[in-house]
């Protein structure tokens, strides 16, 4: 349609189509590439080499005085070796003591905190950052602040007990019967915050309707929990008891911070069975073996635990 411009004033310009989109410059594939190759770098370095390393090595026997050169090829026998020493078997009763009895700890106290800092109670962002902060704090600060603690002589803990009238306070990390289960109540202690704030998360997600159905019908508290809250954070629970249990059986700092793997070998978890065997002993084809049956058992455990939940949560 033509367009009469008033008069006196110039007619506008009539667009034109030229029937060509201007094309846009894709960009190349190695510039995706370049983006992430500090990180792919990383990943390869840092986590594959290492990892193909152990396998390999626990096929070996090698002593890192002598060299690349003095790697020997043998087979099975560090996995035989493993199985028959009476060491490693007491750093996995040990290890499954200490995850066995922090991990339900953590995640029993974890939910509790959760499900408190769920209500309306006043400062409740404020309490929900402290109690996530000793999992974010480092571990060298977490074990020297513990070892002024539990100062057998000079701690704040055993002056509490000694006024409270308990005459024979405990000796803590310079016992063999205390030390093991105050690597415990740490390992609780830095890991409740995470629990709840994980917690905190799947509570924000549970059904809100169920909940007023269950008011309208009268439900108390208890079955609530049961029948609608529990089910929901089955999930949550299931992850948890994988990752933290996973951690424990990882736990090197705190254990190489305070004890040392003693007094005599009552705190020598699985961890630190494997530093000992591989960077003060040198044997690193018997400490890869050690590893390779440590994260077999681990993975067989996570998948037992997986196996165990699957019809049990309230999506399912």
């Amino acid at each position: 349609m033509a367009v009469i411009a008033p008069s006196g004033a110039p007619a506008a310009p009539t667009p034109t189509r030229t029937g060509s989109t201007p094309s846009v410059s894709q960009p190349r594939a190695w510039v995706g590439w370049l983006f992430i190759a500090p990180n792919l770098i990383g990943v390869l370095l840092f986590t594959l080499v290492p990892l193909v390393s152990v396998v390999l090595l626990s096929f070996t026997e090698w002593n890192l005085v002598s060299g690349f050169g003095g790697i020997d090829f043998v087979g099975l026998e560090n996995f035989v070796d493993v199985f028959q020493d009476p060491a490693f078997w007491n750093s996995v009763v040990l290890t499954l003591v200490y995850a066995g009895v922090s991990v339900p700890l953590t995640t029993i106290l974890g939910m509790a905190l959760g499900l408190a800092l769920n209500r309306d109670v006043p400062g409740r962002a404020a309490l929900r950052a402290i109690f996530f902060v000793p999992y974010i704090v480092s571990v060298v600060a977490i074990g020297m602040t513990w070892l002024m603690l539990m100062n057998p002589s000079a701690g704040l803990i055993n002056q509490v007990l000694g006024a409270l009238g308990l005459q024979d306070a405990p000796a803590w990390f310079a016992s063999s019967y205390w030390a093991l289960p105050a690597l415990i109540v740490i390992a609780v202690w830095s890991g409740v915050g995470y629990a709840a704030v994980i917690y905190l998360s799947a509570l924000q997600d549970a059904p809100t309707q169920l909940y007023e159905a269950a008011d309208l019908d009268g439900a108390g508290a208890w079955t609530k929990f049961r029948v609608i809250t529990w089910p929901s954070l089955v999930p949550t629970t299931v992850f948890l008891l994988v990752t933290l249990f996973i951690g424990a059986s990882q736990g090197f700092g705190l254990i190489a911070l305070i004890t040392a793997g003693g007094p005599g070998d009552s705190t020598t978890t699985l961890p630190f069975y494997m530093y000992q065997t591989g960077f003060q002993f040198y044997r690193f084809g018997y400490a890869s073996a050690i590893g390779m049956v440590t994260f077999l058992g681990v993975l067989a455990l996570t998948l037992v635990t997986w196996r165990a939940q699957r019809g049990r949560a309230l999506h399912d």
